[in-house]
């Protein structure tokens, strides 16, 4: 059976900016409310080349930009910058997971800047659902992914210059180009693959068939089994990857992204459902299901899905963890 703090759920409202807080109650009022607008919270917009327009501030707003003669936003050794994902859905759900989970600490909420970005959301998601789509995958090999990994690195020096000591991506596709979105950064980055390979052996797991080795599968769209990063990480720890063969992603996964696209759920979920069991039949210990679309396609009570680890989960532990040992460090 996986760590029970492997199968962690959440269920908590919305939040669209950082604080930062001495009173655990005033972080729960914040993340309470649509739109956090604080001293200490902060909102960046950027133009459609994805870079920030030029520095306004203003103080009765709250809010404030930066520009590249200005001092840092915030200055604390524990603060946290975000890039946003193929959806700002998706992003806010891994910063009320890291809000959530760091409840228990009643001294500070963790301090973060967070860019999101639609215009890089939008390149992002039709990248990753076209990967996994017969009708566009012509288009996909000529995708130059060029303006993507420039977007993401003008996003990594903002944070940087914002005071984020470390930076984090809470998107899988955009780990395609991590090494080189993060060549040169001045401040550590957490590597979501890595971060769920450490939790799975920390987990001490033990293979379903004796004499065999332990195995995961890993279920994703087309790019993100392209990447291999996630096999990478994963395969330096000593698990042995089980990936869906040829026939799963062409009569289950492809099709359910198209079904996605069609707004189809029901086919959708069905289909994912069928992937899911394929892995399993494998003695998979448990499936990595490194898809934000296929991640909320099955309910949480759905046996299929508890079989299932998110690896966003794993990496807004990680962050939490680094954000105490910095304060402890820091002291």
């Amino acid at each position: 059976m996986l760590d029970r703090s492997l199968q962690m759920s959440l269920n908590c409202p919305s939040h669209l900016s950082g604080c930062i807080t001495k009173q655990r109650n005033l972080c729960k009022r914040r993340l309470n409310q649509v739109l956090a607008m604080s001293p200490s919270s902060v909102i960046l917009h950027t133009d459609e080349s994805g870079k920030f327009p030029e520095s306004r501030k203003s103080s009765s707003s709250g809010t404030a930009s930066l520009s590249s003669s200005a001092g840092s936003l915030l200055s604390h050794p524990n603060t946290v910058g975000i890039i946003g994902g193929v959806s700002v859905d998706s992003t806010l759900n891994f910063v009320r997971k890291v809000v959530h989970w760091n409840k228990e600490n009643e001294e500070n909420c963790i301090p973060f800047v967070l860019c999101s970005d639609p215009l890089l959301n939008r390149e992002l998601l039709s990248l990753e659902r076209s990967s996994s789509s017969r009708r566009s995958r012509n288009e996909l090999l000529q995708f130059d992914h060029t303006r993507i990994v420039e977007n993401l690195c003008n996003k990594r020096v903002f944070l940087e210059k914002s005071g984020a000591h470390c930076i984090v991506m809470p998107c899988h596709i955009s780990h395609s180009w991590h090494d080189e979105v993060f060549e040169g950064c001045s401040v550590p980055s957490l590597h979501i693959g890595e971060c769920v390979a450490r939790e799975l052996k920390e987990a001490k797991m033990k293979p379903l068939e004796a004499g065999s080795p332990l195995r995961i599968g890993v279920l994703a769209t087309g790019a993100t089994l392209k990447a291999g990063f996630y096999q990478e990480k994963l395969q330096n720890e000593g698990f042995e990857v089980v990936l869906p063969d040829k026939a799963t992603m062409e009569h289950t996964v492809i099709p359910a992204i198209d079904a996605l696209n069609r707004e189809d759920m029901e086919g959708a979920r069905n289909l994912l459902r069928i992937a899911l069991q394929v892995l399993l039949v494998r003695a998979v210990n448990t499936v990595i299901l490194a898809s934000d679309d296929m991640r909320y396609l099955l309910p949480p009570d759905d046996p299929l899905f508890k079989k299932c680890i998110d690896p966003l989960d794993a990496l807004a532990r990680s962050t939490i963890k680094w954000a105490q040992q910095a304060v402890e460090e820091d002291t």
